[in-house]
């Protein structure tokens, strides 16, 4: 299998951290990629198994105002300037960065995006933040998903996390088989 992955200038790929301006299309583009039949047309869809919201204004906000806490927003030229097109939550969490909130517009998935964006947050956490690891958590059914990381050379780790029924912060379960599983890769 060919893992070649695109450079920033190959695919016309711009990134830089989110502010305070870019809260609502944040929201916007995560819940495109993960609820509702929107999500549907690429392959990180979550809205067979949770329904309800994704993230909201005030998670973003948490987000960027923390310490060693960022979004990363990869943008392309457009007609009326830049397009948000991705972007991930990457933080230091317990010594090692922490990988999340990973969306890419869903009409945009498969062409080669999210594995540039993950290589540009491992470079965040490897060499502004001397980190020597990235981990991440992923719900342990969505098989497809976890494949698509382990090519990315991240490993499964056995520790599983509760998913967190009742809070619906996270979303609002289809199933009650939900739970997180911890991958990892070393930088």
């Amino acid at each position: 299998m060919n893992t070649t992955v695109a450079t920033p200038a190959q695919t016309g790929l711009k990134f830089r951290h989110a502010t305070h301006a870019d809260i609502d299309a944040l929201v916007a583009l995560v819940e495109s990629a993960y609820r509702g039949d929107a999500s549907k047309r690429g392959w990180t869809t979550e809205a067979d198994m949770l329904g309800g919201r994704r993230t909201g204004p005030e998670d973003i906000q948490g987000c960027i105002d923390r310490p060693r806490s960022v979004i990363l927003i990869a943008e392309r030229p457009g007609a009326a300037g830049e397009d948000l097109i991705a972007c991930a939550h990457v933080a230091e969490e317990n010594g090692a960065g922490y990988f999340g909130m990973f969306s890419v517009v869903p009409t945009q998935q498969g062409g080669g995006i999210g594995k540039q964006v993950i290589v540009e947050a491992e470079r965040l956490v490897r060499e502004d933040w001397n980190l020597t690891a990235m981990r991440m958590t992923v719900i342990d059914i969505r098989d497809e998903l976890i494949a698509f990381y382990e090519r990315r050379g991240y490993r499964r780790t056995g520790i599983k996390k509760p998913f967190p029924y009742g809070d619906e912060r996270f979303g609002e379960p289809k199933r009650d088989d939900l739970r997180f599983e911890v991958l990892e890769k070393a930088l």
